[in-house]
């Protein structure tokens, strides 16, 4: 029971946000709710992921990459270094427009929410830790928080993924600050440096 349980647990690292492992008594059964369709593997190829060789691993991740079960990393890696161009684009366009502007086109860049999953906690960090590198590592953006919120939003929902946007204030000094929430993770944190901001706008999905 131990064996099959980490091999679950080692199962479950690699498969995409829209994929979802469940134990049967042969095996187990991978549920792919992106293309509506289900996957089975057998006891003994399960625990190929917890004390199989490396070939015996890299036989399997190979199979289920060719059947979109699997994050691929080389795209993945692609994606974050995406990211800093949407980063960019989106602060130049708050700068130019305003902010509250950029707030009421939010519904021509970011679709309703059409995934059937939940939105993946490792995914949203994954997002979070890249937003903040590019945006720390950019003179252009440093660490502007609604450029931060925006650029999450936009791409969360983008991906399918259901996001709220905030906008809150805080009287004593007086500041306002942005911050997306998904998956119970905060872009950027909501209470930076210990401060609380009291929302005084919300924007669940479409840009409402």
């Amino acid at each position: 029971m131990t064996e099959d349980t980490r091999a679950m647990a080692a199962l479950a690292r690699i498969l995409s946000p829209h994929c979802r492992v469940s134990g049967m008594s042969g095996g187990a059964l991978i549920a792919d709710w992106k293309r509506t369709r289900f996957l089975g593997m057998t006891t003994a190829d399960l625990r190929k992921f917890a004390d199989g060789t490396p070939e015996e691993r890299a036989e399997l991740v190979a199979v289920l990459l060719r059947a979109g079960c699997v994050r691929d990393r080389r795209k993945q890696h692609h994606a974050d270094a995406g990211v800093g161009h949407w980063l960019r684009g989106v602060h130049l366009l708050i700068r130019t427009m305003g902010f509250g502007r950029v707030l009421r086109l939010l519904s021509l860049a970011a679709p309703e929410y059409v995934r059937a999953d939940v939105p993946c906690t490792e995914e949203v960090l994954r997002l979070k830790r890249a937003v903040q590198t590019h945006s720390r590592g950019s003179w252009l953006v440093d660490g502007d928080c609604k450029s931060e919120a925006v650029t999450a939003f936009l791409l969360l929902r983008r991906s399918g993924l259901e996001a709220a946007l905030h906008v809150g204030v805080r009287d004593h000094p007086f500041a306002l600050h942005a911050w997306t929430v998904s998956a119970g993770l905060c872009i950027p944190d909501a209470d930076p440096r210990g401060h609380v901001f009291d929302p005084v706008l919300s924007i669940d999905g479409g840009g409402r």
